[in-house]
């Protein structure tokens, strides 16, 4: 894999540096108390800050959070970040006031092996979205090398996470090495049978992904909402169920003959479970796939279902899963969401969830550690999946 971008694992003179590190700390926020209400990704950022601090470094991270749009708002402050990664790493984190200017970049030219700090939330500043220039020369100030570990950004060309990359010596953290080298393998040399699980609500948002996805598996199992965009276009009756327009239901007839055209089999469900409301407490009952009752719509994949997709899934040596099968943060509509994420999880096959929603439920399952590899990054997961380039990831050095 040519691709690779070289990575600090392998980097011989951070003794002393000044580093600069990209990470992706966007965590969620209860939105009354403020606290984190899920540091997955504080966590996943520990080993690259550790592994730097090992070499002599002294560290500098940096983030956004939310969407500030270039205000500096006090509720989308790093400071909950900065708290729970001192905790993880057992050593202080400064959150400084600012991530540019003079200030900021007196402490980074101060900055001793093994210290870290964190700057405050890059999108105060409208500039670091745009890419500019200038932004980007002002946060490099001070550092001496340059980190990118936030893969879940690396396809933003943004000035932390593009821009800066030219400005000084630059590698991959060990987080983002590792999502490029798991997404590059299921693209270039993924064992087979090859399955891919698509769910989600809309068939035209994952179109370039499918298409791709068509092209290198064996079999597609599809659930979520957009199953029922394609029932619709085969005529069969969706009742209520959240399904898209005339031009959606074209794309998916253009799907199902592009899969026979080569030779992968696109799979939908056989049975569905409906409910008479979206809500917890509403009726619900398993019917055929192709024949929904009017006034009600379809919430998950019904159970025999789940046990074909089961049997796909423990059949193959490569399993890729973006979108939950249903409504599963609703309890009563997240059984098939579950069976596909336990049916991997018993899997000896390489198992890889892309990120967003799915890997939401499989955190919420608790069977994240059961998988090969649970990306950090929803967007950036399926934009590599489409075999697009992820600026981040481009403007580093290429491993040798």
């Amino acid at each position: 894999m040519a691709s690779l971008p070289q990575s600090i694992e392998s980097a011989d003179d951070l003794q002393g540096a000044r580093v600069l590190v990209r990470s992706d700390l966007n965590v969620p926020l209860d939105k009354k108390s403020g606290e984190i209400t899920d540091d997955a990704r504080i966590r996943a950022s520990v080993p690259t800050i550790e592994a730097l601090l090992d070499k002599g470094a002294g560290v500098a991270v940096c983030s956004h959070l939310g969407r500030p749009k270039g205000e500096a708002k006090p509720e989308l402050s790093l400071a909950p970040a900065a708290k729970r990664l001192s905790e993880l790493l057992g050593r202080p984190v400064e959150l400084l006031d600012d991530c540019v200017g003079d200030a900021v970049k007196a402490r980074a030219e101060a900055l001793k092996p093994g210290e870290v700090v964190m700057l405050q939330n890059l999108r105060f500043h409208a500039e670091e979205e745009k890419n500019d220039p200038e932004f980007a020369k002002r946060l490099a100030a001070g550092f001496t090398h340059y980190v990118n570990d936030a893969f879940g950004a690396a396809h933003r060309a943004h000035a932390s996470t593009e821009g800066v990359a030219h400005l000084l010596p630059s590698r991959s953290g060990l987080l983002l090495a590792r999502e490029v080298e798991v997404m590059s393998g299921l693209l270039e040399n993924p064992g087979h049978p090859f399955v891919a699980v698509l769910g989600g609500s809309k068939v035209s948002d994952k179109l370039p992904l499918i298409e791709k996805l068509l092209e290198r598996c064996d079999r597609v199992l599809v659930g979520g909402a957009m199953c029922f965009t394609f029932f619709a276009a085969m005529g069969d009756t969706v009742g209520t169920s959240l399904h898209e327009d005339a031009d959606a239901q074209q794309m998916a007839r253009d799907l199902m003959e592009k899969a026979v055209r080569l030779n992968c089999m696109l799979q939908l469900p056989s049975d569905v479970l409906v409910a008479d409301a979206f809500d917890a407490h509403a009726a619900v009952k398993v019917v055929p796939s192709d024949s929904i009752p009017d006034g009600w719509m379809g919430v998950d994949i019904g159970p025999s279902t789940s046990a074909t997709y089961r049997e796909v899934i423990m059949g193959a040596k490569t399993v890729f899963w973006n979108g939950p099968m249903g409504a599963f943060e609703i309890p009563p509509f997240a059984e098939g969401t579950r069976a596909v994420a336990d049916a991997m999880a018993d899997s000896d096959a390489t198992t890889v969830v892309g990120g967003g929603d799915s890997g939401a439920a499989v955190a919420e399952f608790g069977l994240t550690d059961e998988f090969t590899h649970v990306s950090t990054g929803g967007g950036a997961s399926l934009e590599m999946m489409e075999g697009k380039t992820l600026p981040g990831v481009a403007a580093l050095p290429k491993a040798g």
